[in-house]
C-alpha cells in the first residue's frame, strides 16, 4: 500500500535531482535508493501484514501476499535494471533524472495494479503506467524510429483504453457496482450486457499483453523505442500487464470460467504460433526478441486459461524468471550498435562472463532445465493438464517451445561457434560483468530451487 505513496514521492524527488547533482552517477545511486526503499517496505508489508501507513481505501485496493510477492518480484527487477542499465538511461536523453522519474511514477501505477479490487482502480493502475511509457518510447527525438514508436503505442493504447471503458462501462451497467467481488452474483451467469462488457476487456487487455491477434503494434513499438526502454517495456510491464489480466478474470469473472475459456485458449493459440514462427525469420537480435516476447506471452496466456494454483504459481516464476533473462539480454544488446545475430558472432572469445551470463538468460527463455524458465513453463503446462479437456492446447505449447530453440540457439551459435569478423571487440564495464553473472546465477537458482519463490505464497 505505502509503495504506491513512497514510488510517486520518490518521482518527484528524482525530477529534482537534476538540480542538486550535476554527476548522472549520483542520480543512478538516488534511484538505486529508491527501489532498495521500495523493497523494504513491500517486504516489512509482507511479513508483518500491515503496512506502515494504514489509508482505507474503502476496500478497493487489497494487497494479498500474492499481490505483494509479484510487487517484490517487480521491484527486484527494476532494481537489477537500473543497476544493469544505468549508463544507457543517462545517454538516452538530455536529462536523466526525468527518465528516472517517469520509471518511478510507473512503479506508483504498478503498485495500485497488485492491490486492485476495482474495476476504477484498474483503470487508473494501467494508465499510470501507460501514459509515462509513450514519453519512454519517444524520448530519442532525433530518431524517426523512435518518434514512429511512441505515437504507435500512443494511439494503440489509447484504442485498447477505449475499448476496457467501453467494457466496464457495460458490466457497471449490468451489475451496478465497480468491484470485483459483484460480477459473480447471480451464480455467474453471463447476461448479454456482462458478455459484451467482458469481451471488450478481454480484448483490451490482450492489447496490452501483446497477444494475438492484438500483437501487431509489439515488433515496431519494441523495434523503434530506446533498446534501454524496450527491456523495461518488455519484461517489467508486461509483466504488469499480465498480472492485472489474471486478477481481473479470477476474481471478476472466475465464476463464469467455463463460457470464456474456450476463446482465452484461441488467443492462446494464435498467439503460440504467431510469435514463434515469426521470430524464427527475423535477423536483427531486437526484433527476435520483440516477437520473442509475443510467444513468451502466448506461455503466460496459458495461466489466464486455466486460472488454478498452478497457474498462479508457474505465473510468478515466469515474472521472475522472463524478467531476469531479457533484462540481462538487453542490457548487453543496449551496448552494442549492430543488432544483428552477426554482431554476436566470437562473443564468447571475446567476452566469456558476457557470454556465458547471455546463454544462461537465452536457456531460460528456451525453457532448458537447471534455469527459472523450465519450472515456469511447467507450471503453465501443468496448470492446462489439471484444467482438462484442452491436452491438444499442451501439445501446441510443448511443439512451440521447440521451435523456439531454434531461435534462440542461433544466438548461442553465433556466440560460440563463429569468428567475429569485426577487429575491434566490445568493452564491458567490470562491475556490469559482475552484475550480469550474478543475475546469471540467480536464473539458475531459481531453476533450482523454484520454491523460493513458491513457498512465499
Amino acid at each position: 500500500m505505502n509503495a504506491i505513496i513512497i514510488s510517486a514521492v520518490w518521482g518527484v524527488l528524482m525530477m529534482y535531482s537534476g538540480f542538486l547533482f550535476k554527476s548522472n552517477r549520483n542520480i543512478n545511486l538516488l534511484s538505486i535508493l529508491g527501489v532498495l526503499i521500495l523493497i523494504g517496505v513491500t517486504f516489512h508489508e509482507f511479513a508483518s501484514g500491515m503496512p506502515l501507513l494504514l489509508i482505507d481505501t474503502k476496500g478497493m485496493l487489497f494487497h494479498s501476499n500474492f499481490g505483494l510477492v509479484f510487487l517484490l518480484i517487480i521491484l527486484v527487477s527494476t532494481l537489477i535494471y537500473f543497476i544493469l542499465s544505468g549508463k544507457d538511461i543517462q545517454l538516452a536523453g538530455k536529462s536523466s533524472s526525468d527518465l528516472y522519474a517517469l520509471i518511478f511514477f510507473i512503479l506508483s501505477g504498478i503498485a495500485v495494479v497488485a492491490g486492485f479490487r476495482s474495476l476504477l482502480m484498474l483503470f487508473i493502475g494501467i494508465e499510470i503506467v501507460s501514459i509515462p511509457l509513450y514519453v519512454l518510447a519517444g524520448s530519442d527525438k532525433s530518431n524517426l524510429k523512435s518518434n514512429e514508436a511512441a505515437l504507435k503505442y500512443f494511439l494503440m493504447g489509447s484504442f485498447s483504453t477505449g475499448l476496457m471503458l467501453m467494457g466496464i462501462a457495460l458490466i457497471y451497467g449490468d451489475v451496478g457496482s465497480f468491484y470485483l467481488d459483484a460480477f459473480s452474483t447471480g451464480f455467474g451467469v453471463l447476461t448479454p450486457l456482462k458478455a459484451a462488457g467482458l469481451l471488450l476487456i478481454l480484448a483490451s487487455m490482450s492489447f496490452k499483453v501483446s497477444a494475438a491477434p492484438f500483437h501487431f503494434w509489439t515488433p515496431d513499438v519494441y523495434d523503434g523505442s530506446p533498446s534501454v526502454f524496450t527491456s523495461f517495456m518488455a519484461t517489467i510491464v508486461k509483466s504488469v500487464a499480465f498480472f492485472a489480466f489474471l486478477t481481473l478474470f479470477d476474481f471478476g469473472f472466475g465464476k463464469m470460467h467455463d463460457q470464456w475459456k474456450t476463446i482465452v485458449a484461441i488467443i492462446t493459440a494464435f498467439t503460440l504460433i504467431i510469435g514463434n514462427i515469426t521470430a524464427v525469420f527475423q535477423q536483427s537480435v531486437k526484433r527476435m526478441l520483440a516477437y520473442s516476447s509475443i510467444a513468451q506471452a502466448g506461455f503466460m496466456m496459458l495461466a489466464i486459461f486455466a486460472i488454478n494454483t498452478f497457474a498462479k504459481q508457474g505465473m510468478l516464476l515466469y515474472f521472475a524468471g522472463y524478467s531476469f533473462a531479457t533484462l540481462g539480454i538487453f542490457a548487453v544488446l543496449t551496448k552494442m550498435k549492430d543488432h544483428s545475430i552477426d554482431a554476436f558472432n566470437g562473443l564468447a572469445k571475446s567476452q566469456p562472463i558476457i557470454a556465458l551470463s547471455v546463454l544462461i538468460s537465452l536457456l531460460s527463455l528456451a525453457g532448458i532445465p537447471l534455469t527459472a524458465g523450465f519450472f515456469a513453463k511447467y507450471y503453465m503446462l501443468l496448470a492446462v493438464i489439471r484444467e482438462g479437456n484442452m491436452m491438444w492446447l499442451v501439445i501446441l505449447a510443448v511443439l512451440c517451445a521447440a521451435v523456439s530453440v531454434y531461435y534462440y540457439f542461433r544466438v548461442i551459435q553465433a556466440m560460440y561457434f563463429k569468428a567475429s569478423a569485426s577487429e575491434t571487440a566490445l568493452e564491458f564495464d567490470p562491475n556490469f560483468k559482475w552484475v550480469m553473472l550474478m543475475n546469471a546465477i540467480l536464473i539458475i537458482v531459481l531453476g533450482i530451487h523454484p520454491d523460493l519463490i513458491l513457498n512465499l505464497i
